[in-house]
């Protein structure tokens, strides 16, 4: 998904370094990638505490804290001026990836559910940082945090998806990763991100079925993201989608599916264990949102059969 070369955002929008914390609320993290996912599977095959290993996943503050400037410091402003280099680097892709987000979600979100938008802050970051969910590293992949409503995100992950899950390597991939976090902070900000810590574990658990409505708000987002213009009449940020772009899309869903992550850690499927849902099932739930564009869509917590989103019957 190409960004348009004349478009502009605010640098600032996006925070680059370590730091943060200070947030108040529960010690969870929503949206950990395929390096914390990969954590969590071996800890369950060897009888281990996922806890202990996931650290600040679940809010430990063991974990020794840097300020997470070794690959990233400073502000984006002098490298991220226009729509040019979104295209051409990663960082600056996240932060008008982020400015696409607000573009959408500021006028759906009150439209569709009465809700005022509330922007999340965001984060990047390299090793590790100190969060209001307690210090992480780049282990867990990118994660939204509630205590501090702030989407974090390591950007080396996405090379990571693409070298280790054979991932495509096209734009859309990384911005639904954005898309998928910024739709942890939808759910908090209409009360249902607890949801998944009541029930955290399982095939049809709340924690699954909490990530698959992600994936679904990230699909609501890339269905407007070409064509709804900025609260000041501005033009979308992002040319129209391609069907190479939607492929990308589905290609880092079913990278991040748990079946798919227990097969590389060598183990056997076990839905179990599931925590973000299988690979076909996180691909239709984005469809589900991409080609509804309704938040409503998006009702994984009433659907039966989570394989058949109630939108693609």
């Amino acid at each position: 998904m190409t960004f348009n070369e004349g478009a502009h955002v605010d640098a600032g929008r996006v925070s680059v370094g370590g730091g943060g914390g200070g947030g108040r609320g529960g010690k969870f993290v929503l949206g950990g990638g395929a390096g914390g996912l990969i954590v969590l599977v071996l800890a369950l095959l060897l009888g281990g505490d996922p806890g202990s290993l996931l650290g600040g996943l679940t809010g430990a503050t063991g974990m020794p804290a840097d300020n997470g400037t070794s690959a990233v410091s400073g502000s984006l402003a002098e490298k991220c001026r226009s729509g040019v280099d979104a295209n051409r680097d990663v960082d600056c892709r996240v932060l008008y990836t982020v400015g696409s987000l607000d573009q959408v979600w500021e006028p759906q979100l009150p439209a569709q559910t009465g809700v005022d938008y509330v922007a999340p802050k965001v984060r990047i970051f390299s090793g590790s940082v100190n969060t209001g969910c307690g210090n992480a590293t780049s282990d867990v992949g990118p994660f939204y945090c509630p205590a501090d409503s702030t989407a974090y995100f390591d950007t080396s992950f996405f090379q990571l998806l693409t070298d280790r899950f054979g991932t495509n390597d096209g734009a859309l991939a990384q911005e639904y990763v954005v898309a998928h976090e910024f739709g942890h902070h939808i759910q908090n900000q209409l009360g249902d991100i607890g949801r998944a810590q009541q029930d955290p574990r399982g095939a049809t658990s709340q924690a699954v079925r909490t990530e698959l409505q992600a994936d679904c708000y990230a699909g609501v987002w890339a269905r407007y993201a070409s064509s709804q213009p900025g609260p000041d009449g501005s033009a979308p940020l992002l040319a129209p989608l391609t069907d190479n772009d939607v492929r990308d899309a589905l290609s880092a869903a079913s990278a991040v599916g748990d079946d798919r992550i227990q097969r590389s850690a060598g183990a056997r499927v076990n839905p179990e264990g599931w925590t973000h849902g299988s690979s076909d099932q996180r691909q239709k739930w984005f469809l589900a949102g991409y080609g509804t564009g309704k938040v409503a869509a998006c009702d994984t917590y009433s659907a039966r059969d989570l394989n058949s989103p109630p939108a693609l019957r």
